[in-house]
């Protein structure tokens, strides 16, 4: 079951969504990745239950330029065949 992310604090102008890209691609996730009009990031990702948890579990993190206030998760669905960052929402 694909994870949606909601990921706030100071997370947009840092490389967020570039470096999840990378760990996505790394950990072999699919899904995607996006800005949010509140200054969130949003981020759908898909793959083998050890590879969400670790990318859930960077999110916490992010890139070392980020400040991560709190991450909300939900179950969601989807078929991905690829990580993407997608444009601002």
């Amino acid at each position: 079951m694909a994870k949606h992310l909601r990921i706030t604090g100071r997370v947009q102008g840092v490389g967020f969504r570039y470096s999840m890209w990378r760990k996505a691609v790394q950990l072999g996730v699919t899904g995607w990745v996006r800005n949010c009009p509140d200054g969130s990031v949003e981020a759908v990702v898909d793959g083998s239950d050890e590879a969400i948890e670790k990318i859930i579990a960077w999110s916490r993190a992010g890139p070392s330029s980020a400040d991560v206030a709190s991450v909300e998760l939900s179950e969601t669905s989807g078929s991905f065949s690829r990580f993407e960052q997608l444009p601002s929402a």
